[in-house]
C-alpha cells in the first residue's frame, strides 16, 4: 500500500509543518498583491515591455503603443501639453518615462529613445520650449558658421512685450527685439527634424554690430571677415539689415576699413 503523504497538521513533522505554512502564506500573499493590482517589478526588452503582476507576466497595454505611435508621427518630440492634447495621458508618459521608451530633454519635453542622438540638442530644445522665440547672435553665427566662438548658452531673441520664457534646460541668453528687427531675417530650418527658426547670416550679423559693446566688437568683425569670404556675398542685403538694427553707417565704417 503506497503511503500518504502527511496532511498539515500534527501529524506532519515540525520542519514540514512549517514547511507548508510558509508555502500557504506566499500563496496568499501573491494572490492579494494581484486582487490589488501590485507590480511586483518592471521588465523591459528592447521591443515590448513587461509589467510582472505577482509573477505573472502579461503585455503592457496598448496605450503605450499607441503613445509611442503619436510621438513618431510628430517628428519624436512633444511638449507635455501636447502629449495630454493629443491623447496621452500623464500616467502613461511617466510610464514611458520610467521604462526608458522616452527621454526628458527638459521640463515638459520628451523624446522617443528609439531615435539616434540628437546633433543639436540644445537648440531642438529651445524651439520647442520656446517656439516664438528666434535663435539669434553668437548662437545664430556659430549655426552658420560664422564665428570660432562656442555657445556656453542658447541666445534667443523674443518679441519685447511677450511673456519671458521659463526653461530650467539648457541655459538660455533671452533678448528682447522690438518691430522689425524681431520679424526680419527669420529662417526655418530642419534640425533633427525639428523646425527651428534662426536668424539668417546677414541678420545675425547686423544684431552682432548692434550688441557689439556686450559681445564685444571682435565676433561682429570675426563674423563680417568670414561671411565676406565667401562667394557670392551680397553687400546691400547685409546693409539692408543694418538699416533695420540701425548699424548701417558702423557696418560701412569697417566694410571700408576691411575691403
Amino acid at each position: 500500500m503506497t503511503p500518504r503523504a502527511p496532511l498539515i497538521g500534527s501529524i506532519a513533522p515540525p520542519a514540514q509543518r512549517a514547511s507548508a505554512v510558509g508555502f500557504v502564506a506566499l500563496v496568499s500573499i501573491l494572490i492579494l498583491r494581484r486582487r490589488e493590482n501590485f507590480v511586483h517589478t518592471f521588465c523591459e526588452t528592447k521591443h515590448l515591455h513587461i509589467f510582472i503582476f505577482a509573477g505573472i507576466m502579461s503585455p503592457m497595454t496598448g496605450k503605450v503603443r499607441e503613445a509611442s505611435e503619436i510621438f513618431r508621427a510628430r517628428g519624436g518630440v512633444l511638449r507635455m501639453s501636447e502629449a495630454l492634447a493629443a491623447g496621452i495621458s500623464r500616467r502613461t508618459l511617466y510610464v514611458m518615462r520610467d521604462s526608458g521608451t522616452i527621454e526628458q530633454l527638459s521640463r515638459g519635453l520628451y523624446r522617443l529613445a528609439e531615435l539616434d542622438g540628437l546633433a543639436a540638442p540644445d537648440l531642438v530644445t529651445v524651439a520647442r520650449r520656446v517656439p516664438n522665440g528666434v535663435v539669434c547672435l553668437i548662437s545664430a553665427l556659430a549655426f552658420h558658421e560664422l564665428t570660432m566662438q562656442v555657445p556656453h548658452a542658447v541666445d534667443v531673441a523674443v518679441a519685447r512685450g511677450a511673456e519671458k520664457p521659463r526653461i530650467d534646460y539648457p541655459p538660455v541668453n533671452i533678448y528682447w527685439f522690438s518691430g522689425e528687427a524681431f520679424n526680419s531675417g527669420i529662417e526655418t530650418h530642419r534640425i533633427d527634424g525639428q523646425p527651428v527658426r534662426v536668424y539668417g547670416a546677414e541678420k545675425s550679423i547686423a544684431d552682432a554690430f548692434k550688441y557689439r559693446n556686450k559681445l564685444g566688437v571682435e565676433i561682429a568683425l570675426e563674423a563680417l571677415r568670414i561671411w565676406r569670404a565667401r562667394r557670392p556675398s551680397n553687400i546691400e542685403r547685409l546693409l539692408a539689415y543694418g538699416r533695420i538694427c540701425r548699424v548701417e553707417r558702423v557696418m560701412r565704417l569697417y566694410l571700408e576699413a576691411t575691403s
